[in-house]
């Protein structure tokens, strides 16, 4: 069975299952400013699973391309993807977890549907916890299936529940997984007693509840079904093959770049990682680039990561011989390929070719000088007993060569080395504020624009890192900040979303210390004797034996002291109001807070 049979079939049961088929949307979210692309078959849908009536009924069905960057550093190996299809099915408060769980079983074992050996399958369901119960129904609902008991694995809360966030709609959900090793599953095999032969294909989520507060669970009065099955994979099972690239999903790309590199694919492993690297990364730029709200490459947000996957896929196609520029012809395949399933492509394919061919020249020239600086330096840095390239130098790298961190790691990687990323960003963050002075312009401490505004920003970021200290506790760490004349954004470890009366406490402790107008000073002294009075030091390892210490408060009674490189404002009134306009995740244990102020005293002079 090919991806396009599966994905008509998949859509076929479901509507005769009395499911209307709904259009695939966006990879671009339109609601959702959490991420920065459609990562799941939910997305488009979150309004409708949240309780808004949707146009089509409340059983729909559809396949959803999806993005996701989070471990793009494995791909690579076989199975690791950006860039993937979603095929779904939703109840919005019709049928439920018998319906539901029939519905898939019969899918993947029924003769005329997908065939699958029922004895390769298993499955997990929540095995409860303090917050809600064991979820016999879900076990229940599968025996009555046709699954034995010993197929059937009860997972703790972290597999199988789903939430939408701290609070609001959330449930239990089963995965359903697929044997991948050899010959048949034992007796008793299944996701939990063996978890590297069983393949996760499917994933129905049970929305039954909605979450008041950290500890309490209300049912829902209607209850959603929410599946998604991973088409590649699927379609990988079904053709046994070992790898989604050897299906015709990748073939068509794999034939396209063995004909530019002259490079047979399977003779080579750390080749074939190449061109794996170039498949899937060229796929995603083109369905990206392609997409009906198509970003370009940029240094931000979506598309800095379009910019990482094209910059990505040229240095691996340079790996493997490809000196000219390749991307319009691979994205050709690609286009040819899914024209039929997403007719977008085609729509925008002058496009897709222009963004390439431009972004690949640009890189290329910058590849080149990076790769050349980096050999120049491999000598000494082998000499390193540590085998680390400090941030300085990976700083450098990018500063004078417009040479990434991810392409800098990657070197480092291949020659043995690991790359210093918080010396970096350190590096990157003084480079920032790296001042120039009023009166002579020589470089000292401060911000690279010292404007009024900026300056305010500045101290009001040590304001706000005293503040969180004191409402979220010590826990909380700066880790990174980026100011300009109309915001700032503030980067802290935590492993949560603030509460909203949380950011409110937050907030009114940082405008209560701007009304007390509480002045600020600056001292140069030895490291040590600023971590011995007190002074919060988060970058200190990265500062010479003298540093500068901002105290806002009075001498005895601070509120906040803090190394930094300045400037500041001389009296807190001059800030302004401050308002926290958002709080949300960053990355994995990082939250973001932007901000702004307003009014404020003028600034005669700065504390520097």
């Amino acid at each position: 069975m090919t991806a396009d049979e599966l994905r008509s079939k998949y859509i076929e049961f479901f509507k005769s299952k009395n499911h209307a088929e709904i259009s695939g949307q966006s990879l671009i979210p339109e609601n959702d400013p959490s991420v920065l692309f459609t990562t799941a078959g939910m997305h488009p849908l979150v309004p409708y699973l949240l309780g808004e009536p949707h146009p089509a009924g409340t059983r729909l069905t559809d396949y959803q391309k999806c993005v996701r960057t989070g471990d793009i550093d494995e791909v690579g190996d076989p199975s690791h993807l950006t860039c993937f299809e979603m095929l779904g099915n939703w109840s919005l408060g019709d049928y439920f977890k018998k319906e539901s769980i029939a519905f898939s079983y019969e899918f993947l074992t029924g003769t005329e549907w997908l065939a699958l050996d029922p004895r390769r399958i298993s499955v997990t369901v929540f095995e409860g916890d303090e917050n809600a119960p064991r979820d016999e129904e879900s076990a229940e609902c599968w025996k009555a299936a046709g699954l034995p008991q010993d197929r059937i694995a009860f997972m703790p809360a972290s597999d199988n529940w789903w939430a939408a966030g701290p609070t609001g709609p959330c449930g239990p959900d089963t995965e359903i997984f697929y044997w991948v090793g050899s010959g048949l599953p034992p007796e008793g095999s299944n996701k939990k007693t063996d978890p590297e032969n069983w393949l996760e294909i499917w994933n129905n989520v049970f929305m039954e509840y909605n979450r008041i507060n950290e500890k309490t669970l209300v049912r829902l009065p209607k209850q959603n079904v929410d599946t998604g099955m991973g088409l590649e994979r699927t379609n990988c099972i079904l053709q046994g093959k070992t790898s989604v690239y050897l299906t015709e999903v990748f073939q068509p790309i794999i034939r396209k770049i063995e004909s530019l590199s002259s490079y047979t694919y399977g003779s080579d492993a750390e080749k074939d990682r190449s061109m794996r690297i170039i498949a899937d990364h060229s796929r995603s730029a083109v369905f990206i680039l392609g997409d009906q709200k198509g970003v370009s490459p940029s240094n931000i947000g979506a598309g800095y990561v379009l910019r990482r996957l094209i910059r990505r896929a040229v240095r691996h196609g340079m790996k493997l011989g490809i000196e000219t520029n390749f991307l319009s012809e691979i994205a050709v395949a690609v286009i040819a390929n899914f024209k039929n399933a997403y007719p977008e492509l085609e729509r925008n394919q002058e496009k897709i070719f222009r963004e390439l061919s431009a972004e690949e020249n640009k890189f290329r020239d910058t590849l080149r000088k990076g790769e050349a600086e980096f050999q120049k330096l491999l000598p000494n840095l082998l000499k390193n007993p540590k085998k680390e390239i400090s941030g300085k130098v990976a700083f450098r790298l990018y500063d004078t060569f417009g040479f990434p961190l991810e392409l800098t790691q990657e070197l480092a990687a291949e020659n043995g080395f690991t790359v210093d990323a918080d010396g970096f960003r350190e590096a990157e963050r003084r480079h920032q504020e790296a001042s120039k002075t009023l009166d002579a312009g020589t470089a000292k401490g401060g911000l690279a624009e010292q404007s009024e505004i900026t300056t305010k920003y500045h101290t009001a970021t040590h304001l706000l890192q005293q503040a969180l200290v004191n409402v979220l506790g010590e826990q909380v760490a700066q880790k990174g900040s980026n100011i300009t004349n109309e915001r700032m954004r503030f980067d802290f470890t935590f492993d949560r979303p603030m509460t909203k009366e949380e950011i409110q406490k937050v907030e009114d402790i940082v405008n209560e210390q701007i009304k007390k107008d509480l002045p600020v000073t600056m001292e140069v002294m030895p490291l040590e004797k600023a971590k011995e009075a007190g002074a919060r030091a988060l970058f200190a390892g990265k500062y010479g034996e003298d540093v500068k210490v901002y105290t806002i408060g009075a001498k005895d009674s601070w509120f906040s002291k803090e190394v930094c490189g300045g400037p500041h404002v001389q009296h807190t009134a001059q800030i302004g109001t401050f308002r926290i306009q958002k709080e949300q995740s960053s990355s994995a244990g990082v939250r973001r807070i932007r901000a702004t102020i307003s009014g404020g005293m003028p600034l005669e002079t700065a504390c520097r």
